[in-house]
């Protein structure tokens, strides 16, 4: 993204990759250590302002506003839910609204991150899909949302953050470059350093990224919203698995585990009467039979949409019973923060009429 400023047209500073702002920076005569500590202040501290960069010159400092910009984020409004479940509404530098959420367990505070304001998949269970006016964020815009979830996270709970999860608003995948380099900065041992292995990339299932996600070499954990082992099901609810057919995903899950021997999630929304029949957890058993995973079962979390409803307590134990006797590793995920829209599938912006905590 560019601004233009008295004629001039300025870059965001974090659009540039590392390599070529080193360049950059170089051939001004800026010295390693400099290049460093800008480095620092930019995917470390994660500052909006030049100005914020007070161990640089003065000098520099003004050369570099002269030259860049920060499109910077910040929290609009904070919702705090009954269970203790934080949902964040984060505008960016254009206006757009996005959401995270934290999810407090104990000692552990998981961070929910978007990806794109909206989502252009339009699966059928998902409020995100009514936002038709989106588009991907920057590695700064993803990044930004860490830094301020994190303060928030220490300020209301007392802990750092633990994990993340790429579950917030878009489909990661479809900005994988994006989404590659904030997972590069979030996990660099010069920065902040954070576990790979604390890092979840959830995707609808969009076979030739899983791939390249796979190639990246990024040691990351991965989701996969499956919610149908049935394929005419499947493409019921999600139009994009019209042409990319279950065997197809499959091909690439196993591809993701047998390069990075990292065991993938499948998760799977129980829809009633819909797909939450023994026959569905059959077909769900002998998708997940050509490589290890775990299963989540999730409730549907209402939306305004009235096609589906939330199965029945029976139903679901049936469904884990049944997948259970095939030796399959499952859990029941409970929601959070479904009083404040911040359950998975109701990220939307539904609140922002209403006054926040």
């Amino acid at each position: 993204m560019q601004n233009k400023l008295l004629g001039v047209i300025k870059e965001d500073i974090r659009n540039i990759t590392k390599s070529k702002l080193t360049d950059l920076l170089k051939k001004e005569n800026i010295k390693a250590y400099q290049i460093s500590q800008i480095y620092d202040w930019l995917w470390v501290k994660g500052v909006s302002d030049f100005s914020e960069m007070s161990n640089i010159s003065k000098e520099l400092r003004e050369w570099l506003n002269s030259k860049f910009i920060i499109n910077s984020t910040i929290l609009k409004e904070v919702y705090t839910s009954i269970d203790t479940t934080i949902k964040v509404a984060f505008q960016l530098h254009d206006k757009r609204l996005v959401e995270g959420v934290l999810i407090p367990s104990g000692e552990r505070v998981t961070a929910c991150i978007s990806s794109q304001t909206g989502c252009g998949l339009n699966c059928a269970f998902c409020a995100t899909a009514k936002i038709t006016d989106f588009r991907n964020l920057t590695a700064g815009e993803i990044f930004d949302q860490f830094v301020l979830l994190n303060k928030l996270s220490v300020e209301r709970y007392g802990y750092k953050l633990t994990n993340i999860v790429m579950m917030g608003m878009g489909e990661p995948l479809l900005n994988l470059e994006n989404l590659k380099r904030a997972i590069v900065e979030f996990t660099s041992p010069k920065g902040i350093n954070f576990s790979p292995r604390r890092i979840t990339v959830s995707t609808v299932g969009i076979s030739k990224f899983i791939k390249e996600l796979a190639d990246a070499g990024l040691n990351v954990d991965l989701a996969i919203s499956l919610h149908s082992a049935i394929e005419q099901k499947r493409k019921t609810i999600i139009p994009y698995s019209k042409s990319d057919s279950l065997n197809r995903l499959s091909e690439a899950i196993k591809y993701f585990y047998e390069k990075t021997h990292n065991r993938p999630t499948i998760e799977y929304l129980l829809l009633k009467n819909f797909n939450d029949s023994i026959t569905d957890a059959e077909e769900l058993a002998k998708f997940c039979r050509s490589f290890p995973c775990k299963v989540n079962l999730i409730e549907y979390n209402s939306t305004d949409d009235s096609r589906f409803s939330k199965t029945t307590h029976e139903t679901l134990k049936d469904f884990k019973d049944f997948l259970h006797s095939k030796n399959m590793v499952v859990n029941l995920r409970t929601s959070r923060g479904t009083d404040i829209n911040a359950a998975c599938g109701q990220l939307v912006n539904k609140n922002l009429s209403k006054k926040a905590n």
